[in-house]
């Protein structure tokens, strides 16, 4: 399978704004304008960096998420605004978007020691997915979503 992460820009963003996800799933995350929108705004502050992300199949967009993160810090890295085009659905293509995503973070940023999301308590498909790779419930909840965390091995 053939995933890559590319940085939204000038030349793809409105191919990120034409993701959409079913019905379902709308309260579960905001649609791709949202956390582009938080790159200019920086709702989280100065100090946090926000770099979206297109999820490709080959050539073609299938999702969007956003690593957003502190330099230099052991635990503020998060990864938001994660989703996958309701038409790319069930192919596999969120788990090896996640798991590349993770890996880049780990290469990046050697002293990183934990990843973390949210994530909505209805979203279940989510919920399995972020657990069997490895991420574990916090027992935290922030803005009415659980925040999962990933623990960076070195």
């Amino acid at each position: 399978m053939n995933i890559t992460l590319q940085p939204v820009t000038r030349g793809n963003w409105m191919e990120a704004l034409s993701l959409s996800v079913t019905e379902e799933q709308i309260h579960f995350v905001p649609p791709a304008v949202v956390s582009l929108a938080k790159v200019y705004i920086k709702p989280d502050g100065d100090q946090v960096r926000y770099e979206p992300y297109a999820i490709y199949h080959e050539d073609r967009i299938a999702g969007f998420m956003m690593l957003a993160y502190e330099e230099l810090t052991a635990d503020m890295y998060w990864i938001n605004g994660f989703l996958i085009d309701a038409a790319q659905q069930g192919r596999g293509y969120g788990r090896a978007a996640l798991l590349l995503m993770l890996d880049t973070i780990r290469s990046r940023f050697p002293h990183c020691r934990e990843i973390r999301l949210t994530v909505h308590p209805d979203n279940s498909h989510a919920q399995r997915l972020y657990r069997s790779s490895g991420f574990t419930d916090t027992g935290e909840w922030l803005g009415g979503e659980q925040v999962f965390v990933y623990p960076v091995d070195r």
